[in-house]
């Protein structure tokens, strides 16, 4: 862990890194020793904070009890509202914020997603949500989106990731956009006001089992310590 640090740290030619994230949970190490060794970096005065990626409450908890944790990124959006259950309460009974990347489910609910866009390098095709009758079921989700983005007379992406942002201050909407015209209109949403009727809407449009299909292929699922169904 200290060779990673060290490594981004002359990678980004940085003297420090504001926020420490370990991508996902390492099965063969205990969460202790990862907060640790990053905590022995803040000490150096190398890292700021710690955060955690796509990992369950139980994780949370065992990191929380070593050295305070700041953010947990993970995967949130309308289809993928798993978090809520459980992971969600979680970190805000620790005081930990959320990451959300996902928003619009790699451009599946942002409106300009049809059955024709992805091409044979696109990794989207290996993704369950994008495939045969999970990618037209999904797609037939984004209409109630877009009634609501044509009431506001704003995007349907703009209404996916105001979404994200109105369920909490201590929610950060991550986005990513590979055009200047789509990055534009990602920043639009902060201008997007939900009304209490728009956000009861959706949230009977999109209840947390509404996608079809899961987040990874399975093999991918596997690895993803937020998915495992606790006893």
């Amino acid at each position: 862990m200290k060779n990673f640090i060290a490594y981004s740290l002359q990678r980004l030619g940085v003297d420090h890194i504001d926020i420490y994230r370990p991508a996902r949970l390492d099965p063969a190490v205990p969460i202790e020793d990862t907060i640790v060794a990053i905590a022995d970096m803040i000490k150096a005065g190398y890292v700021r904070h710690i955060g955690l990626s796509e990992v369950g409450s139980d994780t949370i908890r065992r990191a929380h009890a070593v050295h305070p944790i700041a953010d947990l990124q993970i995967e949130y959006s309308l289809i993928s509202r798993g978090i809520e259950a459980d992971i969600l309460p979680t970190c805000r009974e620790l005081g930990i914020g959320i990451t959300a990347y996902g928003v619009l489910s790699r451009g599946l609910i942002s409106g300009h997603w049809s059955k024709d866009k992805s091409g044979a390098q696109d990794f989207r095709q290996m993704t369950p949500r994008f495939q045969g009758a999970n990618l037209d079921a999904n797609l037939a989700l984004v209409e109630p989106l877009r009634a609501v983005a044509a009431e506001l007379g704003v995007s349907v992406a703009q209404v996916a990731i105001s979404w994200v942002a109105a369920q909490g201050n201590d929610i950060v909407p991550l986005v990513g956009a590979r055009r200047r015209d789509r990055l534009t209109e990602a920043l639009g949403a902060l201008d997007v006001r939900l009304s209490a009727a728009h956000l009861d809407k959706l949230a009977k449009a999109f209840p947390p089992d509404a996608a079809a299909g899961t987040r990874y292929a399975a093999e991918q699922m596997a690895h993803l310590d937020s998915e495992k169904k606790r006893a």
